[in-house]
């Protein structure tokens, strides 16, 4: 790449949190109009930096200079009058308005009816929107409510939230982790135009292939350090990993033949209905057997995520049965469910998999706390949360700033991810329920989950996979199920599927 200005350069940024150093020295510079990346493992410091960047964080030392000249920015919107503006990984959006008023809102455009009465005019609002949407393909509707919209909309909602104040320094903070492979494709895509329009675009992301794909410059964060600046042209993804996690990355995964025992959930024609009242899986049957891992593959919104639910007891089923180990559980409380041996990591970690606002020793207890040695006599005895937290914290590697008493919210998504991962593994479940368990990972933490998961399969656990990950599912499963527009069209041993059929099927091309 040619040699560009520097639009932001970062000198000696120290941050601190009670007991970890978030970021320790860090100086770097970043390029006009170059796409630079962030990559490390969780709780590497790259959205912590970020934040300082953006002024949601003030650096304990360190001084940051934008176009050549220092500045202090205190706060979000001096960082937007700086031109820089950033895409988080949950949303700040408000969720009961609409796409237009979400993008404006701080920056109304108030006038005065008659010269009296005060109103806001969105007219040209939805103008500029949609002449912004069309330029970067970005497809959004102005006048629609944000709360109906998919994720992959929202994120275009937030990229033109950007646009709208004419940011000239993007910032996107783990951008492809909730969205399809389709939908990364066509994020990518808009990236590049961004970067083609003259926009200075930084990139936080562990999928070190999306680095490959778009970046041309690549800094490695390993415990709050900066370990190097890499050239990706000229760097291997291998090399890239290496650093990341301070040794050599083996991404094989040792993997021996499954030895299928009895069934454990047998789903006989379940119908699974939305709020709306509308079908979203129908007349779905498998198997899953002790000892192996069943893995749904499909595009978003096929019905799988609502399935999973459904066996998990989150969600009503309208017609069918769902039996473990031939006791009938369709519509038995979550709670039995999990006595009787499941357990779950949901596809939504904020929503559903946490309580955010509880301590993590709570959230890693939260499945067992009425039990012993956690509770005796109705009296909850803190110690062993305290030493059951941190012997979770030590074997999963879950970084957090204060131990067992850290605030969850706190804490990164991946080590957020760590948490729900060690709680569910632990509980000793008959059949586990895994579904998007590596969204938000480094490549680290993903290797281990899959080996995790070939690990419990091989103790004679019954494991179900739901993944976006066809690289995943490719990996880890024994048997293949592909689900298209809510059914179950094809159910086949793993290592007699390939790729490119699993796509096919998928997307409807191909029915058995």
């Amino acid at each position: 790449m040619p040699d560009t200005d520097v639009i932001v350069e970062m000198r000696h940024i120290t941050k601190r949190f009670p007991g970890i150093v978030a970021n320790d020295d860090i100086s770097l510079q970043i390029r006009q109009g170059e796409i630079f990346a962030f990559a490390g493992e969780n709780g590497a410091g790259k959205s912590t930096l970020m934040s300082i960047l953006f002024g949601m964080y003030q650096p304990d030392e360190g001084e940051i200079l934008i176009r050549g000249r220092q500045v202090d920015i205190s706060s979000p919107n001096e960082a937007v009058a700086l031109g820089i503006s950033m895409v988080h990984q949950h949303f700040k959006l408000v969720h009961n308005y609409t796409v237009a008023e979400n993008i404006v809102l701080g920056i109304e455009p108030a006038t005065r009816l008659l010269g009296l009465i005060p109103y806001v005019n969105m007219r040209p609002v939805n103008k500029v929107i949609r002449e912004l949407s069309e330029r970067y393909g970005l497809e959004v509707d102005p006048s629609a409510v944000i709360e109906d919209l998919p994720v992959s909309t929202q994120q275009r909602v937030e990229i033109l939230k950007m646009l709208y104040r004419e940011a000239e320094i993007l910032i996107f903070d783990e951008p492809t982790a909730m969205l399809t492979p389709q939908e990364i494709t066509y994020l990518l895509d808009i990236i590049r135009k961004l970067r083609d329009d003259g926009k200075t675009i930084i990139l936080i992301t562990h999928k070190l292939e999306e680095i490959k794909q778009v970046a041309d410059r690549c800094a490695i964060l390993n415990h709050g350090k900066l370990i190097a600046t890499m050239d990706v042209a000229t760097s291997s993804t291998r090399d890239m990993a290496s650093k990341m996690v301070g040794r050599e990355v083996i991404f094989e995964i040792d993997k021996e033949l499954a030895r299928p025992g009895e069934v454990v959930l047998d789903v006989q024609g379940l119908t699974i209905e939305n709020e709306h009242h509308v079908d979203v899986t129908q007349d779905v049957s498998f198997k899953i057997h002790a000892g192996e891992i069943f893995a749904i593959a499909g595009v978003a919104g096929s019905g799988q995520v609502e399935l999973a639910d459904a066996i998990a007891g989150l969600s009503a089923v309208k017609t069918g049965k769902i039996l473990l180990e031939d006791c009938d559980i369709t519509h038995t409380l979550v709670r039995p469910r999990t006595l009787k041996g499941i357990s779950y990591i949901p596809e939504d970690r904020q929503d559903v998999g946490l309580i955010l606002d509880f301590l993590l020793e709570d959230n890693l207890a939260s499945k067992a706390y009425f039990r012993a040695p956690f509770s005796r006599r109705s009296i909850l005895q803190r110690n062993a949360f305290d030493s059951y937290a941190d012997d979770l914290i030590r074997r999963y590697d879950i970084r957090c700033s204060s131990g067992a008493l850290t605030m969850t919210r706190s804490m990164s998504g991946g080590n957020q991810q760590k948490a729900i991962v060690a709680r569910e593994v632990e509980q000793d479940a008959q059949l586990m329920i895994f579904v998007q368990p590596t969204r938000g990972l480094d490549i680290g933490a993903i290797l281990s989950i899959r080996r995790r998961m070939i690990e419990e399969r091989d103790k004679g656990r019954a494991i179900l996979l739901v993944s976006l990950e066809l690289d995943e599912i490719m990996a880890v499963a024994d048997t293949i199920g592909v689900m298209f527009a809510g059914r179950m069209i094809k159910i086949a041993p793993a290592d007699q599927m390939t790729l490119d059929e699993v796509g096919e099927y998928m997307m409807g091309v191909k029915q058995s």
